[in-house]
């Protein structure tokens, strides 16, 4: 009985394609020599390639032969870095043959690139220039091929008719590894051969070769951009978007969908780029909410945390005055419920080419035609939604997404890993049961249909039920969980506006906001036609805390310390608790939105945010330590922005959201 020889597991693959490439590039930089290289100088380098590509062609059919099955030991991954590693050894075949033909051009010889006969074996390694042209012309002789040699020659055939292509760069691209051709967005490239790996040998107008990858270039019409340039200068030119199929769409008109389609397309060449490489995923693209935040104010929760008026546009429609509690009234909405994100399930991870900088879940409420109160992250896990949208095809829209860094190039990006849709309600119209939910992502964007995340897993489900059973339990999911509301949570979100979504952290501060703008604009404006601006830094200032999380962290701790020192009887005494979160907001959250020394807050940037935090910690161990911030805003060392009336005025008809739906 013969024992089955163990195959090589895929780590000592990855090693051995690691040795591979060095010698390669080794290869290559004795061929890069100044000066011409001697005759049996480029006869060495050119059998150096013959048998470096003998050892790829053994290290690629071993890695296509093993299976997971054949690992000592668990990989995470496993078909992922595979694909990556078969990738990397079809560059460095690329490579070779580019080389052994540059060397059998210098000697003016019919030497020839790798051919698939060399691939399988077939030729001598110890052949000299002489005997491979007899041996070229004895195959020319030759009256019958195989019809794979055959189809070989034409698909050769095809990738080579590109030469005398121009093509214009749509990016900046810097060579990854020696061979690769560095370019400008904008440059003119000369195509010289479509390679089928999607890396083209190139020319730049300096006559530099290399490879460069196809994702980066358009086809160059000289007479197209030479009229494009004339139209533009005209002022006449119209911008029209394609959906993800290629269907033609109206022309941007007040939907942002448009818009954020044109933003997302204009990044899409980065994302080709990254999953050409392998480093992505290929359903990951371009974040979509992430592009509606960059659009402006109108999605963020500051906005929807301002008052709203009536269709009349003389009184507020979710902002009045009740007389009988001395406050604000409470305000039903059709959806009210609390949120809590469980769990991320077989997300797949993208490569090592690139740093991720921060993993979170962006939510929205939708419609299916507009998009409402975005929150940029689930710090905690918890957070609040209201609606009082009567659309039956109300829900929630998820996307979960990374920011991330290129290594190479520095270039800084945001990617959709997948999104789900959670309809609030049947199709007649009842809500859903609150319980948790196991959604299945999709890939793409939400404006593409059919597409996955990781095309890869469902090409694995295939033979019994029991198998496919497994694969479905192996595709992205995010696990959310929808809780209903007790008298006293359902009291509490009632108070806040009709359309809102949060963080349950913070909904303590947004009620007193709440309380006090009811009271400015109610209760004490001298008239209800008064349109004047008002003094009240507090309004003026705190919708800006929910763009800046660490410094509302630093209010909420600060107002937790002061409700720690309070009597049971001040805690139920509103107006004291009012006046008690004045006095708070003054000392802490105000010199902090104002201050020289903290760093502007920017997304996923750890410096940054470190840096923040050490000063926002240093205020407010100063403030304790002091009892309150007037000493430091006294203090002659202190540094001030200069005063801004804007600081201390609230424009509430600036302010207002006068489309509220």
């Amino acid at each position: 009985m013969l024992i089955r020889r163990p195959r090589d597991s895929l780590q000592a693959l990855q090693r051995r394609t690691r040795e591979l490439k060095q010698q390669v590039d080794s290869v290559f930089s004795e061929s890069q020599l100044k000066g011409a290289l001697e005759a049996s100088k480029r006869r060495d380098i050119y059998q150096r390639c013959i048998q470096l590509k003998q050892a790829i062609d053994e290290n690629k059919n071993a890695l296509q032969k093993l299976s997971k099955a054949d690992e000592p030991a668990p990989v995470g991954n496993y078909n992922q870095k595979k694909e990556e590693q078969n990738r990397l050894l079809d560059k460095l075949t690329h490579q070779l043959q580019e080389l052994a033909g540059s060397i059998s051009r210098e000697n003016k010889t019919e030497i020839g690139t790798l051919t698939k006969k060399e691939e399988d074996g077939d030729s001598a390694e110890e052949d000299e220039e002489d005997d491979d042209e007899e041996e070229s012309e004895e195959s020319g002789g030759e009256e019958e091929e195989t019809e794979e040699e055959e189809e070989e020659k034409q698909e050769s055939k095809s990738h080579q008719q590109a030469t005398g292509e121009e093509y214009i760069a749509l990016g900046d691209f810097t060579a990854q590894q020696v061979g690769d051709l560095t370019f400008k967005k904008g440059e003119i490239l000369h195509i010289i051969e479509k390679k089928p790996d999607g890396w083209w040998m190139a020319k730049d107008a300096k006559g530099n070769k290399g490879l460069i990858p196809r994702t980066y270039l358009e086809p160059y019409d000289k007479e197209e951009s030479q009229e494009s340039s004339e139209e533009s200068s005209e002022g006449d030119v119209k911008v029209g978007d394609e959906t993800a199929e290629g269907a033609e769409v109206k022309q941007r008109t007040d939907s942002h969908w448009s818009a954020v389609r044109k933003a997302i397309s204009e990044q899409v060449n980065t994302v080709d780029v990254l999953t050409t490489m392998g480093t992505i995923p290929a359903g990951f693209r371009p974040s979509t909410l992430f592009q509606l935040l960059e659009e402006g104010t109108q999605f963020r929760a500051s906005y929807f945390l301002q008052p709203a008026l009536t269709p009349s546009q003389l009184a507020f429609r979710d902002l009045m005055w009740d007389a009988k509690t001395g406050t604000i009234k409470s305000r039903p909405s059709r959806v009210s419920f609390i949120l809590t994100l469980w769990s991320c399930k077989m997300i797949p991870p993208p490569g090592t080419s690139i740093q991720v900088l921060s993993r979170h879940v962006r939510l929205c409420l939708f419609d299916g035609n507009k998009v409402t109160g975005i929150l940029p992250c689930l710090l905690d896990g918890d957070c609040f939604i209201r609606s009082n949208s009567s659309s039956p095809d109300l829900g929630i829209l998820f996307e979960l997404g990374i920011s991330y860094i290129r290594n190479s190039t520095g270039e800084r990006g945001e990617l959709s890993c997948g999104w789900v849709f959670l309809k609030l309600f049947d199709a007649s119209g009842i809500p859903i049961p609150a319980k948790t939910y196991e959604l299945l992502l999709n890939g793409g964007t939400p404006y593409e249909k059919g597409v996955e995340v990781d095309p890869a897993v469902s090409r694995r489900a295939h033979g019994s039920v029991f198998q496919q059973i497994m694969i479905m339990r192996r595709q992205p999911q995010l696990l959310v969980k929808l809780r209903s509301l007790n008298r006293g949570s359902r009291n509490i979100l009632s108070l806040l506006p009709e359309t809102l979504i949060g963080s349950m952290s913070c909904i303590h501060l947004l009620i007193f906001y709440r309380q006090i703008l009811g009271d400015v604009l109610l209760k004490d404006r001298p008239s209800m036609q008064s349109a004047d601006l008002i003094s009240n830094p507090v309004l003026a200032t705190f919708p800006k805390l929910l763009e800046e999380p660490d410094v509302m962290d630093a209010l909420r701790s600060s107002w937790a310390e002061k409700e720690s020192t309070l009597k049971r009887s001040e805690k139920r005494d509103r107006e004291f608790l009012k006046a008690a979160f004045l006095l708070v907001y003054h000392d802490c959250a105000l010199p902090l939105l104002h201050s020289t020394v903290l760093p502007p807050f920017r997304w996923a940037e750890e410096e940054t945010e470190a840096a923040r935090w050490k000063v926002i910690a240093d205020f407010l161990k100063q403030n304790r330590d002091n009892e309150g911030a007037l000493q430091a805003l006294l203090s002659p060392d202190a540094i001030h922005e200069p005063f801004d009336i804007s600081e201390q005025t609230y424009d509430f008809l600036g302010e207002i959201r006068k489309n509220a739906a």
